[in-house]
């Protein structure tokens, strides 16, 4: 069924050791780290932070804005295959009421996290208010892992929850597009990316199927992927990644027009599934390769982006705990119940109404891409190191959410 513990393995382990690394580190030495982390490579690159009319690539220009570009590519097509493949998670009506707990669990956030700034810190309000992104986050691993611990492996608010996961991922990833730009807006720029899409899907993935088209033995497929296999999918996501980072788009984001261009498997067996390994189609051969180099890319991120010393806790620490471990669950109770009662929508068959705010509490774990929001959503200083604490700390959201689940009395349904 699945493999939680794989994937923990895979792509959190290492990510967890940087982010304690980091933690350590800033607290003892943190003039050293903050010159590691700033560290130049490369003046006046072609890539890079701008500034003064020229780039210059830093480290941590080279991890959050090169490199965790496969990381959200992974994520990506994760949400690709849940919404286009047969029996994809995101397919249907047993979508429904988890994408509406979904908006529940955005807006929620949102309004915990804008309405306390503004009612409780109104004189730090306009310094704070980029930050409302931070909260909507969940990290799909510890969530799932924790979902597995308090619900057991075989309820099916474990399914629930992974699908609210998987589309608050798909959500995340059209906020840091549309309202975290890293520069001025350029959208032809855009074109560039639309451009190798096109090209690299007609080329090397409709055209071959289309000159085999009558022939089983599929001659040039098989010779696409056996001689240049993903070559022009990296070349096209270069230039697409090069098109996000003119066009003032966070190039992390930049491989994404791609990912859909790939050939891809026929079928959805869902994430942490262990099936998937065995599948050959190139999307999925592109992962696995992918595997090992991300999870020392997120070792690397962990490392840069966690070190923030505890002297920074402040009002945004308290504003981005708030929205997670008091929108979160509220949102998505209140839009859950509006999905499944009012809209008559229904839960899974052996899911109560009350398992919803359980549920909510084991979305409240933001981690990972809250910590990336919190670096784009503020300039390096002493708000975002306040807000990134905030992301470290929803880790409280594991010891709440086996609370809640006592509370509320669920029943461990193991496989």
């Amino acid at each position: 069924m699945y493999r939680v513990w794989n994937f923990l393995t895979n792509y959190s382990l290492l990510l967890i050791f940087g982010a304690v690394t980091a933690l350590i580190w800033a607290n003892v030495d943190p003039h050293s780290y903050h010159e590691i982390v700033h560290l130049k490579l490369w003046e006046d690159a072609p890539i890079g932070s701008l500034h003064d009319g020229h780039r210059t690539l830093t480290l941590h220009y080279l991890i959050n804005d090169v490199l965790m570009a496969f990381f959200f590519a992974i994520a990506a097509k994760e949400v690709w295959e849940a919404i286009i493949l047969k029996n994809g998670s995101l397919r249907g009506k047993k979508a429904a009421t988890p994408l509406f707990a979904t908006a529940g669990g955005m807006l929620g956030p949102i309004a915990v996290y804008l309405g306390m700034a503004f009612f409780i810190w109104p004189d730090t309000y306009t310094d704070v208010q980029n930050g409302w992104a931070i909260p909507t986050a969940t990290d799909i691993a510890f969530s799932y892992l924790v979902g597995r611990l308090v619900f057991g492996a075989g309820h099916p608010a474990v399914r629930f929850l992974l699908l609210l996961a998987i589309a608050d991922d798909a959500a995340g990833l059209i906020i840091l597009a549309i309202f975290y730009p890293s520069g001025d807006l350029a959208p032809q720029w855009l074109l560039l990316s639309l451009g190798a899409a096109i090209a690299v899907f007609v080329l090397a993935n409709w055209l071959p199927r289309y000159l085999d088209r009558g022939n089983q033995d599929r001659p040039v497929s098989t010779w696409m992927r056996a001689k240049v296999g993903f070559w022009p999918y990296l070349i096209a996501g270069a230039a697409s990644w090069y098109g996000f980072q003119e066009a003032g788009i966070h190039p992390a984001l930049g491989l994404l027009p791609i990912v859909p261009t790939i050939p891809h498997a026929d079928r959805a067996f869902g994430i942490f599934s262990e099936a998937e390994q065995y599948l050959t189609d190139l999307l999925n051969h592109i992962e696995h390769a992918l595997k090992h180099p991300v999870e020392v890319i997120l070792f690397f991120f962990g490392l840069l982006n966690a070190g923030v010393e505890f002297s920074s806790i402040s009002e945004p620490t308290w504003l981005v705990l708030g929205g997670l471990l008091i929108g979160k669950p509220v949102g998505i109770l209140i839009f859950g119940i509006l999905g499944a009662h009012v809209l008559r929508l229904g839960l899974p068959r052996g899911m109560r109404t009350i398992d919803l705010l359980v549920i909510g509490c084991v979305a409240a774990i933001g981690f990972t891409v809250s910590l990336f929001v919190a670096s784009v959503a503020f300039p390096g200083g002493a708000v975002q190191d306040a807000a990134k604490m905030g992301a470290l700390f929803s880790f409280a959201a594991a010891i709440i959410s086996v609370i809640a689940g006592k509370v509320c009395r669920v029943s461990k349904q193991e496989l």
